[in-house]
């Protein structure tokens, strides 16, 4: 899956794949937590903690 960053941001990676099923979305990672996110910023799938 291509990498959207370069660098973690604040120890987030953002990945996105191209060819992937429809709604168009992209993966926020954080340790173990993973999350698929729409463009409209409602979460399709997982979940990632809470801000501290």
């Amino acid at each position: 899956m291509p990498k959207l960053t370069r660098d973690l941001i604040q120890g987030i990676k953002l990945t996105m794949n191209f060819r992937e099923h429809n709604p168009p979305h992209f993966h926020a990672a954080y340790g173990e937590h993973e999350v698929a996110l729409r463009f409209d910023g409602s979460i399709e799938a997982g979940s990632l903690p809470q801000a501290k």
